[in-house]
């Protein structure tokens, strides 16, 4: 009798021990170790920590960026006489700019395609006629291949990049950005790429080489 109770007695401690066990490496587990309600690619999403390289960001803003830009349509009206009432200057004083030009590539913008009936200007964006070339959606695979394909030039902005060493090995950047413009959708309309593009300038209409790493990197 006396030596069962003692069997029985030992069997009781070390069931105590393993639960506390049990649950002191649940209490110190990593809070993605215990998967409740959660899908395998949130999970991936919560553990995956992408690097961004402004050397290797800026070959991809070099090819997207272009020289010339549409801005305002009314400002080609104005007469620029620093008129004190005009109802074309901007709060600050400053004049509200048709159009822009730069001596290297400085801007995405914002439109896939503008036209100024007043002044007869228009203008097509690179990416909306490199990117989007069989119709108004892209995959992600297809959205690499094909920024991969466009032609790349040193912007103004960001490390400087020569032409000869523009080459992608590694698409994280092109990647990463398809997340972000296409904002959890499958794929990427060529709508959406504007609207995003737009809304990552702090609503200008070019998107410019700091807004696009900040971009890349705080989202």
């Amino acid at each position: 009798m006396i030596k069962l109770e003692r069997t029985t007695m030992y069997m009781s401690y070390l069931l105590g021990v393993s639960l506390y066990i049990f649950s002191s490496a649940l209490a110190f587990a990593p809070r993605n170790s215990v998967i409740i309600g959660r899908s395998t690619s949130q999970l991936y999403a919560d553990a995956t920590d992408v690097t961004i390289d402004p050397k290797e960001a800026v070959k991809v803003f070099g090819r997207l960026a272009e020289k010339y830009i549409m801005l305002d349509a009314s400002g080609g009206m104005c007469c620029y006489s620093a008129c004190s009432d005009c109802e074309y200057r901007l709060p600050g004083g400053g004049y509200r700019m048709a159009d822009q030009s730069s001596a290297r590539p400085k801007w995405i913008p914002s439109y896939d395609e503008r036209a100024f009936e007043s002044s007869g200007k228009e203008h097509t964006s690179k990416w909306s006629t490199e990117i989007f070339t069989t119709g108004p959606a892209v995959t992600k695979e297809e959205f690499v291949s094909r920024l991969l394909d466009m032609e790349f030039a040193p912007p103004l902005g960001g490390p400087y990049m020569s032409k000869s060493s523009a080459g992608i090995d590694d698409v994280v950047v092109i990647e990463r950005l398809f997340d972000i413009l296409c904002d959890g959708k499958e794929k990427l309309t060529k709508h959406r790429m504007g609207t995003k593009i737009k809304e990552l300038a702090g609503g200008d209409e070019g998107l410019v080489w700091g807004n696009f790493i900040n971009g890349l990197t705080s989202e």
